[in-house]
């Protein structure tokens, strides 16, 4: 995967990644404050984190034997870029097929209507 978004996806790709940047997003936190939720090894959580963090998702640092980690939401801005595009699509999908049931709507009323003054 040599582009950026592709990379991106593929570290949101898994629940585990997505919930340590759910946490993240409430501030900066050491490896083993990450880990606690998961009933995962403690080298599955680091490899989570490297995939973060080869995406841009996150940075890591050291503090003496503290390791924080921190959330970078640059590479998240261009998924949602790229993510509205399709909800603008969509949302005038969404009109359209809205429009035409009016349309429906109204012959129908139309149409009950004819049928009562019989």
């Amino acid at each position: 995967m040599s582009d950026h978004l592709s990379i991106t996806f593929a570290a949101l790709s898994d629940p585990t990644r997505r919930a340590i940047l759910a946490r993240l997003a409430l501030g900066e936190t050491s490896v083993k404050e990450l880990a606690e939720p998961f009933s995962i090894s403690a080298p599955s959580i680091t490899k989570h984190l490297k995939v973060l963090e080869r995406a841009g998702l996150i940075t890591r640092s050291r503090d003496a034997q503290w390791r924080p980690c921190r959330l970078e939401a640059a590479p998240l801005r261009e998924v949602s870029d790229w993510v509205e595009k399709y909800r603008r699509f969509w949302d005038r999908s969404m009109n359209r097929l809205d429009d035409y049931l009016s349309t429906l709507e109204r012959k129908e009323t139309r149409k009950r209507a004819l049928k009562r003054k019989r």
